[in-house]
Formats: C-alpha cells, sequence, structure tokens
C-alpha cells in the first residue's frame, strides 16, 4: 500500500473516530467550548448560566489587584433570591487541603508519624482492613492506599452514612483494589481513616485543630466544620438534575465563603500558612489545589502561578452524568483564559 493511501486511510479513520467521539458529547459541552469568549469574568458567568446551572460564584485574588468578588443566578431558586458572593457553600473534599496540612502540622509536632500504619493507629481494624499493616498515614494522603472507596457503594449518595462506624462498614472486609503504594486512586476512605486518627490524637474533633491552627491565624472567620454552626439563610441553596429538592439542608461537612476559601489557598501556596520544616513535609505528601462534589454542589480550588492568581469557583448545580463537572472545567478554563487575555 502506498504512502499516499496510507496517509488517506488513516485521516479517515481520526474523522470517524472523531465523529463517533461528537455524537456521544453532549452538545452543550461543545457549545460552552467553542463560544467566544466573554471580555468579562461576569459575562462567562452570567453565560454559565444560560448553559444551565442554577447560581455561581467566583472569588478572584490576583497578585497587584484588589481581590474581585462575583456571582450570578440563584441564591435560593425557589425564593428567587439573587447569588451572593459572600454566601455559605459546601466545599466538599477541598476540606481535603485543610485536613492534609493538619496532618503536617502533627507530623511536625511529632504527635503523628506518616510512616505508621492503620494497624498502629487503629488495631481494632486490623484484619478487616486489607493491607493495614503496610497502609502508612503517607499513603492515605497520597490516595495510595489501594482501599476501596466508601462513597463508591451502590447508591451511596441517596442514602449517606451519618457516622464514622457506618462509614467504614461499607468496605470492611473488602479485597484490596491494589497493594499500597502501586498506584494511585482517588479514595474518601482514606481521609476518612485520617480524620478518626487525627481525632483520637487529639483526644477531641480535629475541627477544632484546624480552627486553633489555621482558620484563626488566618482570620477566616466564614468557615465552619458542619451545617450546625451557621445560619441556614447564609447557605447557598443546591440543586441535582432531576431531584426537585433544595440539598442544601443535607449535612456534608464543610462550609465556607469562596473568599475564605482563597485566603486560605493563597496562605498555602505562598507558604505562610506553615510554620519552619512544615512545608516541605506538606510539599512531600499532598498538593496545592483542589476540586469538591456533593449533591448540589460542585467547587474548585485553583491557583494560577504564571498570574500568581487564586481562583476559586462554586456552582450549586450538579447532575447524575457529571456533565455539569465537564462543563464547570470548561468555564474554569475560560475564565482562566479572561486573565491571561487581561494581563496581557
Amino acid at each position: 500500500m502506498s504512502k499516499k493511501r496510507t496517509k488517506q486511510i488513516f485521516r479517515l479513520v481520526l474523522l470517524l473516530g472523531t465523529a463517533v467521539s461528537l455524537y456521544f458529547v453532549p452538545w452543550l459541552l461543545v457549545k460552552a467550548w467553542i463560544l467566544p469568549l466573554p471580555d468579562t469574568v461576569q459575562e462567562q458567568l452570567d453565560e454559565a448560566i444560560g448553559h444551565g446551572f442554577d447560581g455561581m460564584i467566583v472569588y478572584i485574588d490576583q497578585a497587584g489587584k484588589p481581590p474581585q468578588y462575583f456571582a450570578s443566578g440563584w441564591h435560593n431558586r425557589e425564593s428567587k433570591i439573587p447569588a451572593k458572593p459572600q454566601a455559605l457553600f459546601k466545599i466538599a473534599s477541598i476540606s481535603k487541603l485543610y485536613d492534609a496540612v493538619a496532618v503536617t502540622k502533627l507530623a511536625s509536632d511529632g504527635r503523628l508519624a506518616l510512616d505508621k500504619t492503620i494497624a498502629d493507629y487503629l488495631p481494632e481494624l486490623a484484619g478487616r482492613i486489607e493491607n493495614a499493616d503496610k497502609i502508612t498515614l503517607r499513603l492515605m494522603v497520597q490516595h495510595r492506599s489501594g482501599i476501596p472507596n466508601f462513597t463508591d457503594t451502590p447508591n451511596f449518595w441517596a442514602a449517606p452514612t451519618a457516622t464514622f462506624e457506618e462509614s467504614i462498614g461499607l468496605i470492611l472486609d473488602k479485597p484490596a483494589n491494589f497493594e499500597p503504594g502501586a498506584d494511585y486512586q482517588y479514595c474518601n476512605t482514606n481521609y476518612l481513616l485520617l480524620n478518626k486518627i487525627m481525632d483520637d490524637a487529639l483526644g477531641y474533633e480535629n475541627f477544632q485543630f484546624i480552627q486553633e491552627e489555621i482558620l484563626t491565624p488566618l482570620k477566616l472567620t466564614n468557615t465552619f466544620g458542619s451545617l450546625s454552626a451557621v445560619n441556614m439563610a447564609d447557605v447557598m441553596s443546591g440543586y441535582h438534575v432531576g431531584y426537585p429538592n433544595d440539598l442544601k439542608e443535607d449535612e456534608h461537612g464543610m462550609l465556607a465563603t469562596a473568599e475564605d476559601v482563597g485566603t486560605f489557598l493563597r496562605a498555602l501556596n505562598d507558604g505562610s500558612l506553615f510554620e519552619p520544616g512544615e512545608q516541605e513535609i506538606y510539599t512531600s505528601i499532598y498538593e496545592y489545589e483542589h476540586a469538591g462534589w456533593v449533591p448540589g454542589y460542585q467547587s474548585f480550588a485553583n491557583y494560577y502561578k504564571e498570574l500568581d492568581a487564586v481562583v476559586i469557583q462554586f456552582y450549586n448545580t450538579t447532575d447524575p452524568k457529571l456533565y455539569n463537572w465537564n462543563l464547570s472545567e470548561i468555564i474554569n478554563g475560560r475564565i482562566a483564559k479572561i486573565l491571561r487575555k487581561a494581563k496581557e
């Protein structure tokens, strides 16, 4: 077969593959990606609401500029209350950044040892979690433990567990997904166990430690450990496509304003959050930005080094197939492009 013919066949296969891929990609995602880039962040938020999000909040802290606050859509759809830049929001797995900092500080103080195991700290789980004698705190922070993820249990989000015992019970006596350290798999069970281990080491709930060592020094007065500590009217409503009710009264851990998360992320990235020696430990175990998802709430905490900009993005609409997650990432990328364009 001639080289020319081979190239023609290759192009045909490539085109067919692209066509098949596009057939299965929701056109809304394609539309959001190819639309002309707006001139301003506020226009991008308004465009996002047009794509189907009920409400959105963005906070931007860019070096050399005053903080910027944006909101669009609804704080509460039923009551027609407009979105508020200072609303409280369920930050979901962004809280893992705070947990990893807490583990770092406890390890630096000698109250935890990163290379001790589950069996060392929770001997009652030896034999109930495969490789408990090999899975270290370091591996759990890094999602390299191989432990099954309890939130992957079928229909978990329809009736979430409320206690450590209920949650850990979902994965006890289950086979490991891989040998400790052999692979990476994002797993909420890792942080369920880390929080239990921190509670035991401290003798009190670790959110108090986070309050004392992270929130208070940074003057973060709008970050809370649970719904029980807040005024519900301050919490942005959350909606899940296909489910008729507001989800804001469902308990899912930490809440914060976008500004508080942004202040924390700035201190995390510039190192001002750490005492001497702590940043080296943290850098060796975890990352410097994160995202979070629980029904009704998607959150993104990003740091763009080339812009020296912290960007926090909250979306209060989720869906069963996670199309809205992909749409959020497209919008996040477009916001970053707007910031880059403005800097040129």
